[in-house]
């Protein structure tokens, strides 16, 4: 269900859960949930976690929170907005008063986007405090939840982290640790979870790895973080990646490792690769940059296009842009320029004004475009609302022909493992041919990169022609790399981080 809102194009959705968010139809790009970060035993680890998560904001923009410890006392501080604006005075860090501590940063899908949702979620426990935040989304977390609420549970907020504190709570093992890897073993779905007791920080990274975990290490203390940019900012030293299905306690003793879960191959996100890691990020080993700057080769293979200029839809679309004309041949022009000021909260009153809303966002460079055959090339679409006011905005430039190139296979299917996306129904490429969608977008041809494409710019050769995905490609293919309980319970899955 959705409803407009008058005079503004914005509107609210509604899941088959009750929840509401916002959405602007303009904003046509793919969301990641959340970015945690943790660190133990490091005399400034409030700073350098303020740090490590400025360095995550691009995983979520609209709430902020950090958890530290003293040994038997918690502090907590958990703000909307961005972490720069909260997070930014020694006094609020000095609040934060510890050696130990987590942080989280927030994007919603659905549900309140209010202070309660917002991460880490703090408990006393039989064990002691704890405290936890939560990268990903649980594929049968409302399943839980109703069955907590039926046992006596009280919620405070809609975060399907939440869930996972009361399992905690609830379990009739003994430690902390059994206690959290008992409630690892009910969940489905995707996770990236840090957790912070008394005298340890948890790791734990869901059984296929579909959201990303790495551990780093400065100054002699172990750091958690979603990506190695976090890391490079507070200086740490990477480690390695935490694997699927692991679990790592940290201690003053070092780093201890648990597989609690049967063994399953990996299945990475591919939308680290393409989207949402940034670009000076390393994931499975490899350079997030060089690997979009390959996917663009491979379009240039696959789909070559006879253009003067090759012109990336920014900032996603550059690397893949560079790698296709370097590819093709062809000069490459920044013919679209960004203006990085815009809020995501930014309405305008008047529907005539707000027709113009890319020019807000874009603007068309004439020098490289008047006269010139161009070919845009980004990172993926969703709806096409974007890609369609972009193609008339570079035509209104002067240029004389318009060809969209996509570095990623059309998006056929819903993500239900942390991503925001649509309905299938709202998905341009689930309910279009590749002629309908290129006649949407008014662009002279279209093409996407082919999955194998995608496979052989991440570097697994072998790809799908086996049949054997090694990657979480479902957004693309449909095949789920996990069991989702609420999809067949409630014909949903409400994303709740």
């Amino acid at each position: 269900m959705a409803l407009k809102l008058a005079g503004s194009g914005f509107g609210l959705h509604q899941d088959a859960h009750g929840g509401y968010s916002f959405f602007d139809p303009d904003d046509d790009r793919l969301r990641e949930e959340c970015g945690v970060f943790g660190i133990f035993r490091h005399p400034e680890a409030a700073t350098l976690t303020a740090l490590g998560l400025h360095a995550l904001q691009h995983r979520g923009e609209e709430a902020c929170g950090i958890a530290t410890t003293e040994g038997k006392e918690f502090h907590l501080e958990r703000h909307m907005g961005l972490v720069g604006d909260n997070f930014n005075q020694r006094s609020v860090l000095e609040r934060l008063k510890g050696d130990a501590a987590i942080g989280h940063n927030r994007y919603s899908t659905t549900g309140d986007t209010a202070l309660r949702n917002v991460q880490p979620l703090y408990a006393d426990l039989s064990t002691g405090g704890f405290a936890i935040a939560h990268n990903g989304n649980l594929t049968n977390q409302a399943i839980l939840r109703r069955n907590l609420v039926e046992q006596g549970a009280i919620f405070q907020s809609t975060s399907d982290t939440e869930v996972v504190l009361h399992l905690v709570s609830r379990s009739r093992q003994r430690g902390v640790i059994d206690r959290f890897v008992d409630a690892l073993q009910q969940i489905e779905g995707a996770y990236a979870f840090v957790a912070l007791t008394d005298d340890m920080l948890i790791g734990a990274r869901d059984p296929v790895g579909i959201r990303p975990l790495v551990l780093g290490q400065l100054e002699g203390c172990y750091v958690l973080a979603s990506e190695t940019c976090a890391l490079d900012m507070i200086g740490a030293v990477f480690v390695r990646e935490i694997e699927n299905g692991e679990v790592v306690i940290i201690t003053q003793d070092g780093v201890q490792s648990m597989r609690p879960f049967e063994s399953k191959p990996a299945r990475p996100c591919v939308f680290e690769y393409i989207y949402f890691a940034r670009p000076d990020s390393f994931v499975s080993g490899q350079s997030v940059y060089e690997v979009r700057e390959r996917m663009g080769r491979e379009l240039a293979k696959e789909s070559p296009a006879d253009v003067d200029v090759v012109v990336p839809i920014p900032d996603s679309g550059v690397p893949a842009a560079l790698g296709f004309a370097e590819e093709a041949r062809c000069s490459f022009g920044f013919g679209i320029i960004r203006n990085h000021y815009i809020g995501r909260t930014f309405i305008q009153p008047e529907q005539r004004i707000r027709e113009l809303g890319v020019r807000r966002k874009h603007a068309a460079n004439a020098g490289v475009l008047k006269g010139k055959k161009i070919v845009l090339i980004d990172d993926s679409v969703v709806r096409g609302t974007t890609s369609r006011k972009i193609v008339q905005l570079v035509r209104d430039a002067g240029a004389l022909e318009v060809h969209m190139r996509i570095a990623s296979p059309p998006i056929m299917h819903s993500d239900y493992y942390g991503i925001d996306t649509p309905e299938p129904d709202d998905l341009l490429a689930a309910r279009n041919t590749l002629e309908e969608m290129c006649q949407c977008m008014g662009a002279d041809s279209l093409a996407f990169l082919s999955v194998d494409g995608i496979y052989r710019a991440i570097g697994i050769e072998s790809g799908r022609d086996n049949r054997s995905p090694q990657l979480s490609d479902h957004c693309f293919t449909g095949e789920y790399p996990t069991t989702l309980s609420d999809l067949a319970e409630f014909g949903s899955i409400r994303s709740c981080c």
